[in-house]
């Protein structure tokens, strides 16, 4: 405690101890410190030249805002809506690389961070603190850091696996009891829930699942409620997983790897999920060099890996970081886990979408993607796309039978627009 008390500082002391020139690592998802963040632009009229880095985080970017380029130069790893409109302007950089590999970037010093501003758990009687519900690339970043400036919420779960650091390698510590940041659940739509029910169909009881979050992920797990010992090895969790551990779906008793743990790197939801998960010895954190290596994702027998996409072309090329020719969000974990359900023992990579967007107006099954698409998943690596009308098997099949079964699950008004498309391009016959 003496140790804990004389670390207590203010969020304006705590900024000026970061120097100018510094790689700066925000933590991610809904362990964004919120108040260091707004400290950066209210206290730090010092800095110059810093570049902030990070993952997807659900609370403000004040570091973006026009005006602030003289100070702060953001680089994103993903792509989330709050420095979205930077990225596309060009006030931001953004980083495609693999979610797996960004821990050994970091480690490797090929993107060395200097200063690590994270939110905690408060510290346990063996002086331990707890990085709750992001433990990710922030691990990573605590363990190359020169400057650890921590919030210490004790709304922020304690999560057990490889999530503690000692509260020696803190520099500085600002008490907070914020709530934690929630991710608002979707509404389910009718299409939505039927991709769940037809990517449902593809999954055998017993089988370890990855799932993102969002209205398809929330859909799937919607659907998985008749299912029986189900195991989880993920990147991200949400409380549709929670569900399905209350009901007693999943319980990892099949699991070859970690069995009866359910694996994520980090968590976002609500305000119950975040209860719910505080010393919950079910799950187990750890950082993304593990749980996005595709080779310990293959090492789980029956790895069903449920991923989305913006468009689909008719050869199995997937576009999901690019719309509208623009950066939109980023690789992810979507090749890591795509790579390794492949080449699990019974296992299936799935890439599941509705059939359209803009209300109707736009095939999300094109013929050729748009001019600036980014091919995330290659043709190669494709093996199930799942619409609302069914499903498309991909894997050892031919240009022409990827699209004779890619134009059977496009959306029907669509169809004949594909078959000519398809015809001028030489994926089938003529006739």
């Amino acid at each position: 405690m003496q140790d804990y008390t004389s670390k207590l500082v203010s969020v304006e002391s705590a900024i000026k101890r970061i120097p100018p020139g510094a790689r700066i690592l925000i933590s991610s998802g809904a362990a964004e410190p919120v108040g260091l963040v707004d400290g950066l632009v209210a206290h730090g009229e010092h800095l110059a030249g810093n570049e902030i880095v990070h993952l997807l985080t659900l609370g403000p970017a004040p570091y973006v805002a026009p005006g602030l380029e003289r100070r702060f130069r953001h680089k994103a790893f993903f792509i989330g809506a709050n420095v979205r409109s930077a990225v596309q302007e060009g006030r931001a950089d953004f980083m495609p690389v693999f979610l797996s590999e960004i821990p050994r970037l970091i480690r490797e010093g090929h993107v060395p961070i200097h200063v690590a501003l994270i939110q905690v758990s408060p510290p346990d009687r063996h002086g331990y603190v707890s990085l709750g519900v992001s433990v990710d690339i922030v691990h990573a970043g605590v363990d190359a850091a020169d400057l650890i400036l921590a919030e210490v919420n004790p709304n922020m779960p304690r999560t057990l696996g490889d999530s503690f650091i000692h509260m020696s390698r803190i520099h500085a510590l600002v008490a907070t009891e914020a709530p934690l940041l929630e991710l608002e659940a979707n509404p389910q739509s009718d299409v939505c829930l039927e991709i769940g029910r037809n990517v449902a169909k593809l999954i055998p009881d017993g089988s370890t699942v990855q799932v993102g979050i969002g209205s398809i992920p929330d859909a799937v797990c919607a659907a998985l409620h008749s299912h029986h010992d189900l195991g989880v090895h993920t990147e991200m969790f949400s409380d549709g997983m929670m569900r399905l551990a209350e009901a007693g779906v999943v319980t990892g008793r099949r699991k070859n790897k970690l069995p009866g743990k359910m694996v994520t790197s980090f968590v976002m939801g609500s305000r119950k999920l975040y209860d719910w998960l505080h010393d919950n010895p079910q799950v187990e954190m750890r950082g993304s060099e593990y749980t996005n290596d595709p080779f310990v994702i293959a090492s789980n027998d029956s790895m069903i890996a449920i991923n989305s996409a913006l468009a689909v072309d008719l050869t199995g090329q997937v576009a999901a970081d690019t719309l509208a020719g623009r950066f939109f969000s980023g690789i992810g974990g979507q090749v890591d886990f795509i790579r390794g359900a492949a080449r699990s023992r019974g296992g299936k990579p799935i890439i599941a979408l509705p059939a359209t967007a803009k209300k109707g107006s736009v095939s999300r099954i094109q013929t050729m993607l748009e001019q600036g698409a980014g091919i995330v998943t290659s043709r190669g690596d494709v093996n199930y796309v799942v619409t609302e009308f069914g499903v498309a098997q991909l894997w050892g099949k031919t240009i022409r039978e990827r699209t004779e079964a890619l134009i059977g699950i496009a959306h029907p008004d669509f169809r004949a627009d594909l078959w000519s498309g398809a015809r001028a391009r030489h994926y089938v016959f003529a006739e």
